[in-house]
């Protein structure tokens, strides 16, 4: 199927004779704006949500419709060049949002300080770049056997260019709902932001809650059913079984059983969902050692290409950045974080070890990274459990130094930021090189792209956390579900914290059970398996969170199983999915500044009748999605 739309495509790629456009002043200006928006997007959805979405087809439909469809001109080329740099820009804010946010909610910073967080996202992205580009060869172009779904996708979609201004409309529609929903609940509060109850019976406290997010319904859409589902039982799991199982604490005294449950989930039972994430990540490097082995492979092969390259012509379709220029920025990069770790611990000794294990943390998730997105999708790349592994790691190897508090804890998360950067811009920029491959695009000019995207990116994400954080409250009002994680970790490695160690042991398990499910049901030839990573995702996440999720999974598994015979790029209802993501992200952003500067919106409703109308928003929302017009 792939070779065969690679084969269909040919005659639509630029050749030596007819030149076309590609990386060209208009198309980066767009993409550096539309990077900082998808960035700024991004960070909220995933401080709130715990997830983000790619912004690859979106920013693709409105390049497409800006260039031709106001500017008259444009080329397809021109458009992968500005959907490439936005999607750069929204996987370097899920790097940053699961990792520095930590340092805050641990109390080692009391604000996010703009250059360290910069760095921190500027050289992860850089990583995930360079150490990308040796293995663009053996696993985009000669691996067979890697689809990268969101990659083949967005190159439909910009073949598709015809349809640029219908499909912007749809984006438009999404992005209203969204930001309406969320002003109605956060802005002027007519609606509830979750509805939720909880009941006791004897010693058991029962519950269930939806959160009013057209934006998680999106996201459900987006990831489909059977993710949105694993990821349902995950949470199922933790809140309609674990917790009843567990009953009320001996002793504990609370307002409300809604109080109780939240108790259990917070301080007890979300634990198991990280020991299960843990397995998840071990287990994600075990399953892709043959990518990683295609990594150190491709690093020997960049050079031996690069010989043969020296004084021969080399097509614009097969012509990455030099291994020289590679090694140049590696170089800048590695003395650059060496600086930054010193500037925040105060101890070179300790900042060059850092350095050196982030170096070597990176190349390897970058290869696991790459390796994974192009078998599952970059929505199902498990860069949380990654993450968790290197910090582990990492948190290991400063003990046995005998390296213990907030330098420690610097040193640390500093690592994991650059990590979870370096395997989230991995993962992204595999899909871009693939959309790439497929329209004919020059891999150095969208490397170069990339390079901007991740620059534009890095310097808007400390004031969008600033801004969020006094607005809402980073860890409290918006979760920050893996910030919230990682410092609870580091405070039970370097502090004075703890952690239910008998709860992550019991996830261990729990991990350990659902691979052997999952191995179990494939053997026997089932499609429909249990992945360990959005199931332990879920014991971690809020069910108010996951319920509407679910909703937004189930319209996509009815739409699908109706018009089986849709491509998924020309899915109308991804367009609009994604915009009500945006808007209710963007309009999340614009409500912090109002929030900070003491403006009360609000108006009196009756709480019957806000939980009414609220509900009925989740309804027509989902009842548009499901129509998709």
């Amino acid at each position: 199927m792939l070779k065969l739309q690679e084969l269909t495509m040919k005659d639509q790629k630029p050749t030596t004779s007819t030149p076309v456009k590609e990386l060209t002043i208009r198309a980066i200006v767009l993409g550096v704006i539309l990077a900082a928006a998808m960035t700024a997007a991004n960070t909220y959805l995933g401080l709130y949500a715990g997830m983000t979405v790619s912004a690859s087809i979106p920013a693709a439909v409105i390049s497409m419709a800006i260039m031709r469809g106001m500017l008259r001109t444009g080329s397809v080329l021109e458009n992968n060049i500005v959907q490439t740099m936005a999607s750069a820009g929204e996987s370097l804010a899920a790097g940053i949002i699961f990792t520095v946010p930590a340092l805050v909610i641990i109390g080692v910073w009391q604000d996010f300080r703009f250059w360290p967080t910069t760095l921190i996202a500027f050289t992860g992205g850089l990583l995930g770049i360079i150490f990308m580009i040796p293995l663009r060869r053996v696993l985009i172009v000669e691996d067979e056997t890697l689809t990268y779904p969101e990659g083949v996708a967005c190159a439909e979609v910009l073949q598709a260019g015809e349809r640029g201004g219908s499909s912007l409309h749809l984006i438009l529609k999404g992005l209203g709902i969204g930001g309406l929903v969320k002003f109605l609940t956060t802005g002027v509060k007519m609606l509830k932001g979750t509805v939720e109850g909880a009941a006791a019976a004897g010693n058991r406290i029962f519950f269930f809650g939806i959160d009013i997010s057209p934006a998680m319904i999106g996201v459900g859409y987006i990831i489909g059913f059977k993710i949105s589902l694993m990821v349902f039982l995950g949470s199922a799991l933790a809140w309609m079984v674990t917790i009843p199982f567990m009953g009320i604490p001996e002793g504990f005294t609370a307002s409300s059983p809604l109080d109780t449950a939240w108790h259990l989930w917070k301080n007890h039972v979300r634990y198991i969902g990280v020991g299960a994430m843990v397995v998840g990540g071990l287990w994600s490097i075990v399953s892709v050692r043959s990518g990683i082995a295609s990594g150190l492979k491709g690093l020997v092969r960049a050079a031996d290409h690069h010989k043969k390259d020296m004084g021969e012509e080399v097509k614009a379709t097969d012509r990455d950045l030099s291994i020289y220029s590679m090694g140049l920025v590696f170089f800048a990069t590695l003395v650059c974080m060496t600086g930054l770790y010193e500037y925040l611990t105060g101890n070179w000794g300790l900042s060059l070890v850092t350095a050196a294990a982030m170096a070597v943390a990176a190349f390897f998730f970058v290869a696991v990274s790459s390796y994974i997105v192009g078998m599952v999708g970059s929505t199902n790349n498990p860069v949380s459990g990654m993450t968790i592994s290197a910090l582990l790691g990492v948190s290991a190897l400063f003990l046995i130094l005998g390296w213990k508090g907030d330098s420690a804890i610097l040193a640390t998360l500093g690592v994991a930021g650059v990590v979870c950067c370096a395997a989230s811009s991995a993962g992204d920029v595999s899909q871009d090189l693939k959309t790439g491959h497929i329209v004919g695009a020059t891999p150095r000019n969208q490397q170069i792209a990339q390079i901007i995207g991740v620059g534009a990116a890095a310097g808007i994400v400390a004031p969008v956390l600033t801004l969020l954080h006094g607005a809402y409250g980073i860890g409290t009002g918006l979760k920050a579900p893996q910030a919230t994680l990682f410092a609870s970790l580091t405070d039970a490695v370097f502090g004075s914290g703890s952690i239910p160690r008998s709860m992550v042991l019991a996830g261990i398990v729990t991990g350990c059970l659902i691979i052997i499910i999952d191995l179990v049901l494939k053997r026997r030839g089932f499609t429909f398996g249990m992945p360990v990573m959005p199931v332990a995702v879920g014991i971690y996440l809020p069910l108010t969170l996951i319920v509407p999720m679910l909703l937004g999974g189930v319209i996509r598994w009815y739409i699908d199983r109706k018009e089986s015979s849709t491509p998924e790029g020309e899915d109308r209802g991804t367009l609009i999915a994604s915009g009500m993501i945006a808007g209710e992200a963007l309009m999340g952003i614009m409500l912090a500044v109002v929030i900070i500067m003491k403006i009360d919106l609000s108006v009196s409703v009756s709480a019957v009748l806000s939980v009414v109308l609220s509900l009925g928003v989740v309804l027509l929302t989902g009842l548009y999605l499901l129509k998709r017009d």
